[in-house]
């Protein structure tokens, strides 16, 4: 659905605590949840406005934020 929220805490809620330890204790973790939330926000306010872009070029925002959200997904359930 265009314009849908995938922040991190929104994706994993039942993981909501130790996400925002990490983001406080370790500032690398903070720096890349920082891009991939700032990311999520590009491609939703893209879609939503139907900024000029064109379908290559989403993908590759769309790739992006995928990549992100596993890496930081996996740093995640490694401290669970």
């Amino acid at each position: 659905m265009l314009g849908e929220n995938h922040s991190l805490i929104h994706e994993f809620p039942e993981m909501e605590t130790t996400i925002h330890n990490l983001a406080s204790s370790d500032s690398t973790f903070a720096a890349d949840m920082k891009q991939y939330n700032d990311l999520d926000k590009e491609i939703r306010v893209l879609e939503l406005r139907g900024g000029p872009i064109t379908d290559e070029a989403m993908n590759q925002l769309k790739h992006n934020r995928a990549e992100l959200k596993d890496s930081l997904y996996k740093r995640v359930i490694a401290v669970k």
